[in-house]
């Protein structure tokens, strides 16, 4: 795939990178969850400072120009925005397959429907569990129920549904429940993603980490349930990385596939870079997509294996993992051009073991976090989400039981 019409690569740093197909729009960091391990950034874009309708549409015009055929419309909640129907409407005339990355809450039939007559492709939808109770603890609100009739609503619609469900120490043991749940909501597909350890997740660790006796066991239920529903709903299940031998491939390699704009404009070759200090800030406002893209120095950064040192310049599997992770590089040794630690080859891989060591409860049969009081996203560190009880007052509520 080479740069389409209007958006030719340039000379020089940019020279010989193929075009992205893929866009993260984040179009909000509002949100009515408050999820622990929620991957935005620790300082939340406000509502005055998010792009307009009409820099966001510019935003899709140039993606497309770029070579963008997906855009995926995410948040936040990006139900929050009032013009997400002209903003999918916009996306599908040119040509782009449109998701909506959402948590369901406000995704009533009438709004589902408007969002379907704009030429919506896709729903992904988030689960905090199986269980209703845990779940609206997890989510910080009563959340539960509206998830389970958001997917009817797409269902109805006949639209694709993906049901996307963070795993950690405090719903690990119900994860056969959680399959039979997506599969009674009718999801097309199941994303079961273990807690990756960045931004909230990395403040969290400590509570949400499971126990190996968990991931064991997780392993053969979605094996077997893998085979039981051969031809039907789909299961991806994606381990954490402290507990893998290798890291994954990050993104498919820096700045090579896909790229995300920030509420407020910033182009990322990662939802998560942002976390990396020092890392050049490129906005949508002040150059075009196509140079930032080619051009940049964030998004020529990490690309390729020039920037690479050893283990990982010497190593046989460097255009496989592409070194791993930069911002889990980054957050655990201080330097992003290091070895992702979670490598059993890096020279930091002892971080890691002592994280587990750390954070990793005993084996004890019981998924218990109540070790301490979790950071929630977005609200200030030690002020704890009220959830209204089922008799109408306040209910301070602890994530994962």
């Amino acid at each position: 795939m080479t740069a389409p019409d209007g958006a030719a690569a340039p000379d020089g740093t940019g020279a010989g990178v193929a075009a992205p197909w893929g866009m993260l729009a984040e179009l909000t960091h509002r949100c009515p969850l408050h999820c622990p391990y929620c991957s935005n950034p620790l300082e939340l874009v406000r509502r005055e400072s998010e792009l307009t309708t009409d820099q966001w549409i510019a935003v899709l015009d140039q993606a497309r120009r770029l070579g963008v055929l997906q855009t995926h419309l995410s948040g936040g909640e990006p139900l929050a925005r009032r013009d997400l129907a002209e903003l999918v409407g916009h996306a599908s005339g040119l040509g782009c397959y449109v998701s909506l990355v959402t948590s369901g809450l406000g995704l009533t039939p009438a709004r589902a429907e408007e969002l379907a007559a704009r030429g919506l492709d896709h729903v992904q939808l988030s689960l905090q569990d199986s269980d209703a109770t845990t779940g609206d603890r997890v989510a910080g609100t009563r959340a539960h129920h509206h998830k389970i009739a958001a997917a009817a609503v797409v269902r109805r619609l006949d639209l694709p549904l993906t049901v996307n469900v963070v795993l950690h120490r405090g719903n690990l043991d119900r994860i056969a429940e959680i399959i039979l749940l997506a599969e009674d909501l009718g999801a097309d597909r199941l994303e079961l993603a273990n807690t990756q350890y960045y931004g909230w997740g990395l403040r969290n660790r400590r509570l949400l980490m499971p126990t190996r006796r968990q991931l064991a066991n997780a392993r053969r239920v979605v094996a077997a349930e893998t085979r039981r529903l051969a031809g039907g709903m789909e299961v991806v299940y994606v381990l954490s990385d402290y507990y893998g031998e290798y890291p994954k491939p990050c993104m498919h390699g820096w700045g090579s596939r896909q790229f995300t704009v920030s509420p407020a404009g910033r182009v990322l070759p990662c939802p998560t870079a942002d976390v990396i200090t020092g890392l050049p800030a490129e906005f949508v406002q002040d150059r075009p997509l196509a140079e930032i893209w080619y051009e940049s120095a964030v998004f020529n950064a990490f690309r390729g294996t020039d920037w690479m040192r050893d283990p990982c310049r010497s190593c046989d599997r460097r255009e496989i993992d592409f070194g791993g992770c930069r911002c889990q590089a980054f957050q655990l040794t201080g330097d992003a051009r290091a070895t992702d630690p979670v490598c059993r080859f890096s020279p930091d891989r002892h971080l890691v073991a002592a994280a587990l060591l750390a954070d990793a409860p005993e084996d004890s049969g019981v998924a218990d976090p109540a070790a301490g009081r979790p950071l929630w996203r977005g609200i200030p560190t030690g002020r704890v989400p009220r959830v209204p009880s089922a008799g109408g007052g306040p209910a301070v509520v602890d994530p994962c039981g």
